[in-house]
């Protein structure tokens, strides 16, 4: 039996499904907290288990043995403003920040939380789509200019060949913008500028790809599209978070998902939807649908096998009409807790609640600030263009004086 939907905000359906958020009897539903608190308040411990109704970043504490997932982008390849492509946030009680993809468009949203950049670097990458790591140039030099100063570590499978991989995917992204990183040379921290990659078999079974500080990130294959892509498991503190990147259903994520505390995994729009989205034939939609991403009732199976305590379904664009199609085919399937993410859904975990809600950014926020260390990093000397290029500069203009000159 389907366990009813409750309205977060005590409105109409309508405005249930223009939420896009499941909140089940299980989890903490947010409508009964405390107002939310403003912007710019001193970080402070939540107590009791008692959360805002909103979250605003850098004013709650992390629990020590506390977990924050942030979706920071939800959507498709053709991205909208409201869904961008596929990334999630983890941070931790102990301040370790990991992400999961960087699809094209999140880092808008990964930068509105105003994140210590100095903690965030590492990435761990599912696959090489676009729509999962299109936003790897806007990570490595918006963060450098944000505050981080020890090289950006990326995490990714191998390929069929080696220049399928994700070592080649770095090394000729970095080719690429080698203008733009000799152009902020001297300026910027020069370790900032650097990339170390650990790229690691697609094909092994639950291997640790990261264990440092308590926490053991695995990786196992996938199903998608090429050979070389993988799902990760987070385990930290007695608590599991796992991320499945795009896949169609298959067994080794049935397997070492288990015991997940949040599961997430694609749960995709059914082929009529895509096909109409698209502007596809149905045979076409049904092959991408069913055959290279996980349909809703499918997802749903998984769910059912995995037995997670919250499951977290991404990877389409939550319309009202989209929400409902993909939660009546879940609801098929699986009558477990569930959340179908939007963008900037947060989720809290400790080992006696999850916490569902949505945070509240501020669209025009400063960039957050430097550390002391940032300030004082090495750096080597600044470039500037050739004699023949600072010839041309027009003698009615004088720029104002350097502070130090005045």
């Amino acid at each position: 039996m389907k366990r009813p939907v409750r309205d977060k905000w005590k409105m109409s359906l309508l405005c249930l499904l223009s939420a896009a958020m499941l909140l089940p009897a299980q989890s903490v539903d947010a409508q009964d907290r405390p107002d939310a608190m403003p912007t710019g308040r001193t970080p402070v411990a939540i107590k009791d288990g008692v959360y805002p109704a909103s979250y605003f970043p850098n004013t709650e504490i992390l629990g020590e043995s506390e977990m924050r997932i942030t979706a920071l982008g939800t959507g498709m390849p053709n991205q909208t403003k409201a869904a961008v492509s596929i990334s999630f946030l983890v941070e931790l009680g102990n301040g370790d920040k990991f992400l999961f993809d960087i699809g094209m468009g999140s880092m808008g949203n990964l930068f509105s939380l105003r994140p210590d950049f100095a903690k965030l670097d590492k990435v761990f990458f599912s696959h090489l789509h676009v729509d999962h790591v299109g936003d790897f140039m806007g990570l490595h030099i918006g963060s450098w200019l944000s505050g981080r100063y020890e090289p950006l570590r990326i995490f990714g499978p191998t390929g069929s060949t080696p220049e399928m991989g994700t070592k080649a995917f770095v090394e000729n992204m970095k080719a690429a913008y080698e203008w733009d990183l000799q152009g902020r040379a001297g300026a910027l921290p020069d370790d900032g500028a650097k990339l170390e990659v650990t790229e690691f078999d697609y094909m092994q079974e639950n291997v640790v790809v990261y264990e440092e500080n308590g926490v053991v990130i695995r990786s196992w294959p996938a199903i998608h599209s090429l050979d070389g892509s993988v799902s990760y498991s987070l385990e930290w503190s007695g608590l599991k978070y796992v991320f499945g990147g795009d896949t169609y259903p298959n067994s080794w994520y049935v397997k070492y998902a288990e015991g997940a505390d949040v599961a997430s995994h694609e749960a995709f729009l059914p082929p009529d939807l895509l096909a109409t989205y698209f502007g596809w034939d149905l045979t076409q939609a049904t092959y991408v649908s069913t055959r290279v991403h996980t349909e809703p009732p499918a997802f749903g199976k998984v769910m059912d096998a995995v037995k997670p305590r919250h499951a977290l379904g991404y990877h389409s664009v939550l319309s009202p009409e989209n929400y409902q199609a993909i939660l009546e085919g879940i609801r098929t399937t699986y009558d477990g807790d569930l959340t179908l993410a939007r963008d900037l859904t947060v989720v809290n975990v400790t080992k006696d609640q999850i916490v569902v809600r949505d945070a509240a950014v501020d669209d025009f926020v400063f960039p957050p600030s430097v550390t002391e260390a940032y300030i004082e990093a090495p750096r080597s000397e600044e470039k500037e263009p050739s004699e023949k290029v600072l010839a041309g500069k027009w003698p009615g203009y004088t720029p104002p004086p350097m502070p130090d000159e005045k």
